[in-house]
């Protein structure tokens, strides 16, 4: 099939990374991927939103597939083998950007057994950091970084493309923008799948926000589609699939069965997977969320009951389950509090591991250490595969019960302050921020931004003085927060600017009658991101 692919031209200072990275080889190959999954890809698209439909015009509520039973009454299907490489998952460095090079070496240097490199939640997707992310990537797999060690002897890449919500803005096909993920997928393939697996260390994937196992057989045909054309034996592509969505709960055995020769597990983590809930079923009495700083955590009910189905669905079928990131950041010099930072870290960990998780993520490599001391001494062998609770029942009714409570204030203030940050930091091309000693993300941005949409549209009120949360008290707080992040010098004067638009989107975003699905979607989309990109096609007509 004819096809054109366009590009926007290199950014400056990025002229010769383009040329290897988007070659015209690697450009027929994302041309070549796009036309062949085109019309499914827009079936997912379809289905997505004829699913929304249903459940708000129905007031429906998920549960378990009652076409799909046969799959998860039958106990003789397994996922094929895990590679040698991914059988101890116990740390993995979580919200890599390989955009990041410093941050990206200092991961191939740790002592962590494997490494989310992330164009996800992580990552901010301007041309630049997308086109420093998979050239850093390459030089890497190429045995060309200076000052790492060699892939074998690494931490395992664990490769994270966009999801399917973000679009690239800078590669079209046809006329057409491609999707984020099918980008990053293409380029990281057809640059490094044969060094990774030529090594024994990949391809190994995390596939984030899907909503179902439908979305998971289309994975697995793109992935049978890349091993065939790049001459690769059938289950060479491993992925673990992010179990970010409340629809996808439901259908994680039947994830894992679509993926059953490419899988290597299922992640749990809980800020996607919670504000995923408010997307779904926000504008519902029964599904408001209360503050999120004192009222959830993985210990309730309904968050447990996810933990511990992801860890009985993967350990039923041979897979590995692991645990989402912890975002605490040691800070320097006093040593009392770095030693009660690691103690708090390692003990909601070690939570998580007696659910029978077999790993998890941290963000400051400096926690890794102790946590992997805590970890191999619960642990001693490399996962907790033989762990399960032969006994153990969950219900959509033990997915779908909220925790009771309230809004505090500093919750509120927490939320709207992680959510104005976050955009200021896309705002400089930056996925990551720290505040108040955690790394915030997408994810945190997620959930943050979800509920204060949520608690206006229900007028929720504040525990301690009874004021209703509407959008006159949200605008006097973003101006006491403003005032406050330039008292303690959180933004220089030079940021000002980027700050006072951060928070006029944000204030878009928590008052839009209908809630938009996502953070980074609606940022990928708003004129004021794009004005800083200008792209400017380049043709290659394949």
């Amino acid at each position: 099939m004819a096809f054109r692919v366009y590009t926007a031209p290199p950014p400056k200072g990025c002229e010769r990374l383009f040329k290897t990275v988007f070659s015209a080889e690697a450009k027929a190959f994302i041309g070549e991927l796009y036309t062949a999954f085109q019309s499914d890809i827009e079936e997912l698209y379809r289905r997505r939103i004829k699913r929304r439909v249903e459940l708000d015009t129905h007031n429906q509520l998920p549960d378990f597939l009652s076409e799909t039973k046969a799959i998860r009454e039958n106990l003789e299907w397994r996922v094929d083998p895990i590679p040698a490489r991914l059988r101890n998952r116990k740390i993995d460095c979580g919200d890599v950007s390989p955009s990041n090079r410093l941050h990206f070496k200092k991961a191939l240097n740790s002592e962590a057994n494997g490494i989310q490199v992330d164009f996800d939640d992580g990552h901010c997707p301007t041309w630049t950091n997308q086109i420093l992310g998979y050239s850093n990537i390459i030089e890497f797999v190429s045995g060309s970084m200076p000052g790492v060690p060699t892939v074998p002897q690494a931490p395992v890449l664990m490769l994270r493309p966009r999801a399917w919500n973000m679009v690239e803005h800078h590669v079209l096909v046809n006329g057409e923008k491609v999707p984020g993920p099918v980008v990053d997928f293409a380029i990281l393939m057809y640059h490094a799948s044969a060094q990774l697996y030529a090594s024994g260390s990949g391809p190994f994937f995390y596939l984030s926000k899907l909503e179902g196992y439908k979305e998971a057989r289309l994975w697995r045909k793109i992935f049978v589609w890349a091993e065939h054309k790049l001459g690769m034996p059938v289950g060479s592509i491993k992925a673990c699939v992010l179990i970010e969505n409340i629809l996808a709960a439901f259908e994680m055995e039947e994830i894992l069965y679509e993926l059953r020769t490419h899988s290597l597990g299922l992640n749990c983590g809980i800020w996607d997977y919670c504000a995923s809930i408010i997307n779904k079923f926000g504008t519902r009495q029964e599904f408001r969320l209360p503050d999120r700083s004192k009222y959830v955590n993985m210990q309730k009910h309904f968050l447990e009951s996810y933990c511990k189905l992801v860890v009985d669905v993967c350990h039923k079928r041979g897979a590995l389950a692991t645990g989402g990131m912890n975002a605490k950041m040691l800070p320097a010099g006093n040593s009392h509090v770095r030693e009660e930072i690691t103690q708090q870290v390692c003990m909601s960990k070690k939570l998580e591991l007696e659910l029978g998780v077999d790993g998890f993520m941290l963000y400051d490599m400096q926690l890794i250490p102790a946590a992997k001391r805590m970890v191999d001494e619960l642990i001693p062998s490399d996962n907790q595969l033989h762990k399960r609770e032969p006994s153990l029942i969950v219900t959509a009714a033990d997915l779908l019960s909220l925790p009771e409570g309230s809004v505090t204030r500093n919750g509120l203030i927490l939320n709207i302050t992680v959510g104005i940050l976050f955009i200021k930091a896309w705002l400089q091309g930056k996925g990551v921020f720290v505040y108040n000693g955690a790394v915030e993300d997408s994810a945190t941005a997620e959930i943050s931004r979800s509920q204060v949409w949520q608690w206006i549209r229900h007028e929720e009120t504040l525990e301690e003085s009874g004021e209703v949360i509407d959008m006159p008290l949200i605008l006097g707080l973003v101006s006491d927060i403003i005032k406050e992040l330039r008292l303690n010098q959180t933004v220089s004067i030079a940021e000002e600017p980027l700050l006072l638009t951060a928070a006029q989107i944000f204030l878009e975003v928590v008052s839009k009658r209908d809630f938009p699905e996502f953070i980074t979607t609606y940022l990928n989309e708003s004129h004021t991101w794009l004005s800083h990109q200008q792209p400017v096609y380049q043709q290659s007509k394949l």
